[in-house]
């Protein structure tokens, strides 16, 4: 039987999607699957400037995907919430068969 969304719970849904609409947050995110990072290894391995890394990181951390873990004088972000990855991985595997399905119509014979 299929759940019966509440419009609350639709608003949930699509905060999370516009969210992860933005590609500097995903970015963030897949840089962040091997372990935790600070900021100045975020902005060095992304190669985008502090101010911007930290506004991402900010928005990240509210919603609830990421933590911070202040040890002296150096923050560490990590993935608090590792069902964004199962999330991306959807969209991956089903963006893959729509463009495999478009790439065999072109195919030559």
């Amino acid at each position: 039987m299929k759940k019966r969304l509440t419009t609350e719970a639709m608003e949930l849904i699509a905060e999370r999607f516009r969210l992860l609409a933005e590609p500097m947050r995903l970015r963030i995110l897949h840089a962040l699957r091997d372990g935790e990072l600070t900021v100045t290894d975020i902005t060095r391995e992304l190669e985008i400037g502090q101010p911007n890394a930290s506004k991402h990181l900010r928005i990240l951390l509210d919603a609830g995907l990421l933590r911070r873990d202040q040890r002296g004088n150096s923050v560490f972000y990590s993935i608090a919430d590792e069902s964004i990855f199962e999330l991306c991985e959807v969209v991956c595997d089903s963006l893959g068969e729509r463009f495999q399905k478009q790439a065999e119509i072109f195919a030559i014979a």
